[in-house]
């Protein structure tokens, strides 16, 4: 009797808190309105070791603080160099200090990337295809090469090495200086094999065609050769390769003496990565590692190589055990040892202490969905975890490595940030985001947690349900994914507002990461080789089929919903998947990857000369007559990287079997059309939301 009495004063106790709680606005959940965090300054990193540096992120201020007292006073970085280079009215600037800027080139033609000279003598830069140089002192130009067309570039890359292998940040740069200042070391690149591609624009009263050589996968690559050129000017020098080979170059490093440069080179299939040491005088070519995978090896991380400060060793990243770890090298190319090892992913070095030979990284250890800070011996010994509980961690390392700063959180818990020693010892809490009317609002809780295969894996997932979630009640389901290789999007770690307006209208909202997704290594990864979209859609339908299970789950309102490699994912489950998922909203899809680039398509599927069956299986255009639910597409109409040809191709299969689905373009779209679409972008989704999960009108406040 006392029990049942206790009991049900909890009841009305629980009751009675929900009924004083309140929902979040939808001006709180978009984050206009603080609620349940409060903004807290963002750690910038250190500007000595006794003084750390935030940011605060409303002002962009910056502040130095003092560790043993807290003192906090206005920052100003010192300048990276009292000399910078910079494009003005597409001409060439120099600026010393706070001098006015001196004007370095006069040509009509618009120069791009200029970069200074370590010395600080030349500024090199590109001009139509070719590369040129200024005597910064005399103002006289130089001119490296002369052989530039529409179709042949030096210094500057090819359109498939900017976005795939040097990569977007490097705005087409493909030159580097020496240390030395001697020489300058660059790629040339011949595009007169590799078909062009025409994005047209549609403004103006004829509209305009931008012409891009865009290797699809098992066409013709561009030729590449490496040259060297003395910074003075004279006869280029050509690494010893043959650019007729069908071949791959990374990102290269010169040597701390500028007597070699590091040259990354790997075969079309992807199979085979080997370093060079390449001399500048000669071209001759010295391989010093070679890596081979049955699947692909991934051509350049961010850090794939680490130099010593003894110039004698480099520490190198690779996943070839299946899971990425370190291993310390001779420059000669002779490994000492593993550093790291075992089924866990190293994801960043922070710091190499070579005195006392420990280097200091975060990885994936403790679970595959949070990160920590480690340290361990150069010789793999002495691995000690330094970060602390089931959070997600990021860290600002000191310059000498003895003290932290760590910016924590997990689902549960919203951002906090605490100093600790290289011991891992808590010197003190800095900051807690939490609110304190943290409490005051009624919420969907969020949690990680697992789904299980019938083959044994577990995928991670994380899950928000709604607001006073009542299991006798059946909500829609918003299953947000991306889907592509080595890139999941399932973490611990706090996820702000912004779902919060689905969780008061009473929709689910579930994040799955699959087999292949790198919370399950290379092992898991590798998986994909040769077929794109055959483990994502057995996981995601495995995902589906435990969602409608649970009595709590509309069995009729399950939507899905990626962009790029998610766009692909989102309309293969609307075809291949279409039993299983009911809704559909994708945003600019590849639908067949035939129509996609080489590096990455083939780095995945081989050419579709070698795996035909492969690239059918895994085009949606393959499973169209399987077709059902609610598909919208979204593209923009000049995307560069997934050709809206894509979209085209899917939306004239599902006309002709006579589908029904919905299109939005975004005109002038490119990959993504936030800056200018944003708010029709925001508005649509919001009616598909409501019309279709749940069956009323869109607010009208959702659209002002």
């Amino acid at each position: 009797m006392k029990k049942s009495l206790l009991l049900l004063c909890a009841s009305g106790l629980f009751l009675n808190l929900q009924a004083q709680q309140q929902k979040l606005t939808f001006e709180q959940t978009q984050g206009k309105i603080p609620s349940l965090t409060n903004p807290i300054n963002t750690i910038s990193g250190w500007s000595d070791e006794q003084h750390y540096i935030e940011t605060d992120p409303k002002t962009r201020q910056q502040y130095t603080v003092d560790v043993k007292t807290g003192t906090r006073l206005p920052y100003t970085p010192p300048p990276k160099s009292d000399v910078s280079v910079m494009i003005k009215d597409n001409d060439v600037y120099i600026q010393y200090g706070k001098q006015e800027p001196k004007k370095l080139t006069t040509d009509t033609a618009a120069e791009k990337n200029p970069t200074l000279s370590p010395d600080g003598k030349y500024v090199a830069f590109t001009r139509n295809g070719d590369l040129y140089a200024v005597d910064v002192t005399s103002g006289k130009e130089i001119r490296y090469t002369t052989d530039a067309t529409d179709v042949i570039y030096n210094g500057y890359s090819s359109w498939v090495y900017f976005e795939e292998i040097l990569g977007r940040p490097t705005q087409y740069k493909a030159f580097w200086w020496s240390p030395d200042s001697k020489t300058i070391a660059f790629m040339r690149f011949d595009d007169t094999k590799v078909p062009m591609f025409p994005i047209n624009g549609s403004t103006g009263q004829h509209g305009y065609v931008e012409k891009t050589r865009y290797p699809k996968a098992g066409d013709p690559n561009p030729e590449v050769s490496i040259g060297f050129v003395p910074a003075s000017g004279g006869q280029v020098t050509w690494a010893d390769f043959n650019a007729k080979d069908d071949q791959y170059f990374g990102t290269p490093y010169w040597s701390f003496d500028s007597s070699n440069l590091m040259v990354q080179w790997m075969n079309r299939g992807q199979d085979n990565l080997k370093f060079y040491a390449v001399k500048p005088g000669n071209g001759a070519k010295t391989e010093i590692y070679d890596e081979k995978q049955p699947s692909w090896v991934d051509l350049d991380y961010d850090e794939r190589i680490t130099y010593l400060g003894d110039n004698k060793h480099y520490i190198l990243k690779s996943d070839r055990t299946g899971w990425a770890h370190y291993y310390l090298y001779t420059l000669a190319g002779k490994l000492i040892n593993p550093i790291t090892s075992g089924k866990w992913q190293v994801t960043k070095l922070l710091k190499a202490d070579e005195k006392n030979k420990i280097i200091y990284f975060m990885a994936r250890k403790e679970a595959s969905t949070t990160t920590d800070l480690y340290r361990v011996n150069y010789d793999g010994k002495g691995l000690k975890r330094l970060t602390f509980g089931n959070y997600t961690h990021q860290v600002a390392l000191s310059p000498s490595g003895k003290q932290f700063i760590t910016t924590y959180s997990n689902v549960s818990t919203p951002p906090k940030q605490a100093l600790l020693d290289n011991n891992g010892k808590l010197i003190r809490e800095i900051a807690d985001s939490k609110s304190p009317d943290f409490g005051k609002f009624a919420i969907g809780k969020t949690e990680m947690i697992t789904i299980p295969t019938d083959d044994g894996y577990l995928l991670p997932a994380v899950i928000t349900y709604p607001v006073n979630f009542d299991e006798s009640k059946q909500y829609p389901v918003i299953f947000s994914i991306y889907g592509g290789p080595n890139a999941g999007t399932v973490t611990n770690t706090w996820k702000g507002t912004a779902g919060q307006w689905w969780a008061n209208e009473g929709i689910i909202q579930i994040a799955v990461d699959h087999r292949a997704s790198g919370q399950f290594g290379k092992e898991g990864v590798a998986l994909m080789h040769r077929n794109l979209s055959k483990w994502e859609m057995k996981d995601y339908i495995t995902a589906a089929k435990w969602l409608k299970a649970k009595p709590w789950v509309n069995p009729t309102k399950l939507l899905i919903t990626g962009h790029s490699y998610g766009g692909y994912i989102t309309t293969m489950a609307l075809t291949k998947g279409a039993d299983y998922f009911d809704y559909g909203y994708a945003g600019a899809p590849v639908t067949s990857w035939e129509l996609y680039d080489t590096s990455y398509a083939e780095r995945f599927m081989d050419t579709p000369q070698e795996n035909p069956e492969g690239y059918k299986n895994a085009s949606v255009l393959t499973y169209v007559d399987q077709y059902k639910g609610l598909l919208r597409i979204m593209h923009g109409d000049m995307d560069d990287n997934v050709h809206m040809q894509n979209t085209i191709q899917l939306i004239d299969k599902l006309q002709d079997t006579n589908k029904h689905f919905e299109l939005m373009i975004y005109p002038g779209g490119r990959h993504g059309w936030a800056n200018t679409k944003g708010k029709h972008d925001f508005s649509e989704r919001a009616r598909f939301y409501y019309l279709n999960l749940l069956d009323k009108p869109v607010p009208a406040d959702l659209l002002k």
